[in-house]
């Protein structure tokens, strides 16, 4: 399969901030394309050093998820660790802190699945979805307001996690999709 040339992205002829709170800073930006054609666009722009999203598996091959309150949604979702990147952080590092932080434990190998972007056409945000193995009792405490549940799923079910009313992330369920598709390709599969 043949990629095509990516166009040149348009030019930004104006940017400027048109909100601005503790988390998000909205831009305004004047482009002009290559065509001529002018737009304008508006995005969040985020902090710029990202965050993880790990799946955790124990030895005894059960993912390791935690429910939390979500409030863009007003409800409890199920989904796998995940938090921002500190300053001076790797995304290893930031993975390794999160879990001890959400689900009391560290990881002796982190292996990266793939750094996934969300909603790009507007935000400029990045994951790194990491692969934890090796768990070994840990906490640090974390920055949520409430305790998170830690849910232990099993492996061999991962296909009816898919059907739980409140596993709906995208980035949780895509993190799920690519272990069994690194599971998979290791067994042969």
């Amino acid at each position: 399969m043949t990629q095509k040339k990516h166009p040149t992205p348009p030019q930004i002829i104006s940017n400027q901030v048109v909100a601005k709170s503790r988390l998000f800073t909205v831009e305004s930006l004047d482009l002009k394309f290559s065509n001529n054609e002018q737009r304008q666009y508006e995005r969040i722009r985020g902090g710029g050093r990202g965050a993880v999203m790990i799946v955790p598996l124990t030895a005894d091959n059960e993912l390791l998820l935690v429910r939390e309150y979500c409030a863009g949604t007003n409800d409890y979702q199920l989904g796998f660790p995940k938090g921002l990147i500190d300053p001076g952080e790797t995304p290893e590092q930031a993975a390794n802190r999160e879990l001890k932080e959400e689900v009391g434990f560290g990881a002796e190998q982190l292996e990266p699945l793939k750094k996934v972007s969300m909603a790009p056409s507007y935000f400029n945000a990045t994951m790194h979805i990491l692969f934890a193995q090796g768990l070994y009792p840990q906490t640090l405490e974390g920055d949520e307001p409430e305790p998170l549940v830690v849910v232990k799923w099993p492996l061999t079910q991962w296909q009816s996690l898919l059907q739980q009313d409140d596993f709906t992330e995208a980035r949780s369920v895509a993190a799920l999709l690519l272990l069994m598709k690194r599971i998979d390709s290791e067994s042969g599969e």
